[in-house]
């Protein structure tokens, strides 16, 4: 089993999991119990990546066939921006699709609220223009205490936010009763973040990394991005340890303390990304890697929104 990461709010989380993200419907199933056979007991879902369902199926055919239960599983999914103001519903809509009774985690997943287009659908709202058609009356406080009463409903275990940066999450926890217990952002070698890595974890916020090994083909097809996997310093060191560069890269992800979800539609690969308890990276070689942050941001949802968030 992976080890795991305890978080503020007291449950345990592994630090590595399987992101399903642009998984295609027909393959989840397969995916999903050769994890589970593995030895992966951490999924990382979306509303917005539209197959809640496939994974809802995969995961009851996982407890009804005995094996695992649910309880050695740690689910996550997301709110998405359109539903900033109905909580309730779109996380009891995830639950229904996941057919589960409870989430480990339940995340903000942008710091934006966007027009409501009905719950369960997560089109990106856009105007006229082509520009995200972003909604100004609801505040991120007002949407996270509705996320704090997901936990008090006992409908969610731990609640976290996405993509927040240092200004950002120093607001959630000035207005938060409860305290948010994960951010979930983009970081890898060439896009280390280490100032927001390193005030969330000051404050007892664990940090998810998304394209923990910078996006690979995934983000090369989608966003004409470059990867790390293919830098001198990161093949070299690979070569030392005798291990592949994604295993190198996401072990040092998780000496940074940092919990990695990486995702991949190949089963070898699989098996490949788990096999990471097995070595150290020395701190001489951590500070090799340190050493090659670009400030690379590869996953750019401007692409599809028309407006750049992040500017």
């Amino acid at each position: 089993m992976a080890e795991v990461i305890t978080l503020s709010s007291a449950h345990k989380m592994p630090v590595i999991g399987l992101g399903v993200w642009r998984m295609e419907s027909n393959s989840i199933r397969d995916l999903i119990l050769s994890a589970i056979t593995i030895g992966y007991r951490h999924f990382d879902c979306a509303a917005d990546y539209q197959n809640e369902s496939e994974v809802g199926e995969a995961l009851a055919e996982a407890f009804r066939t005995g094996l695992v239960k649910r309880e050695d599983l740690f689910i996550t999914t997301k709110l998405w921006n359109s539903d900033h103001g109905h909580v309730l519903e779109a996380c009891k809509d995830s639950l229904k699709k996941l057919q589960l009774d409870y989430l480990d985690l339940y995340l903000v997943h942008f710091p934006v609220a966007t027009r409501h287009t009905g719950v369960g659908t997560t089109a990106s709202a856009l105007g006229e223009d082509g520009v995200l058609d972003i909604d100004t009356t609801i505040s991120l406080e007002t949407t996270w205490h509705a996320m704090e009463e997901l936990v008090n409903l006992e409908l969610v275990r731990s609640i976290g936010i996405s993509n927040y940066d240092i200004f950002l999450t120093r607001d959630c926890l000035a207005y938060s009763k409860i305290k948010p217990s994960v951010n979930q952002i983009e970081t890898h070698p060439y896009f280390q973040r280490e100032s927001l890595v390193k005030f969330c974890q000051r404050h007892g916020i664990c940090v998810t990394a998304h394209t923990p090994i910078g996006g690979a083909a995934a983000n090369t097809e989608l966003f004409g991005s470059i990867s790390c996997l293919d830098d001198p310093v990161i093949k070299s060191l690979a070569e030392k340890y005798n291990k592949t560069a994604a295993q190198l890269i996401l072990r040092w992800g998780i000496q940074r303390n940092t919990v990695v979800i990486p995702k991949t539609s190949k089963i070898e690969r699989l098996h490949e990304n788990f096999k990471v308890f097995d070595f150290t990276i020395s701190d001489e070689d951590m500070e090799k890697i340190k050493g090659i942050d670009r400030k690379y941001r590869t996953n750019q949802p401007a692409k599809f929104w028309g407006i750049d968030l992040y500017a």
